[in-house]
């Protein structure tokens, strides 16, 4: 799945046009590494997202095409940064 997909279908972005801004402006990391919004989302992916003043840091642990917002949270694992 698409990175930009990945973060609207995760709820960690809004809008799959405004996680492709992100992308285009190499606010957002997999693996350390600055990544398009085509780059395909893997399990065991580390995502970091700058948001402003705040960053966070996720791991993939599971992708969907379509999900539920209460079930949104469980694509991804939380990390300290």
């Amino acid at each position: 799945m698409r990175l930009d997909k990945y973060l609207k279908v995760s709820r960690l972005i809004k809008r799959r046009t405004v996680a492709n801004d992100a992308c285009d402006a190499a606010r957002i990391t997999v693996n350390g590494k600055s990544a398009k919004a085509s780059y395909q989302v893997k399990i065991g992916d580390v995502i970091e997202i700058a948001f402003g003043q705040r960053t966070m840091k996720v791991e993939v642990l599971n992708i969907a095409e379509h999900t539920l917002k209460a079930d949104a949270s469980a694509l991804y694992k939380e990390l300290p940064l």
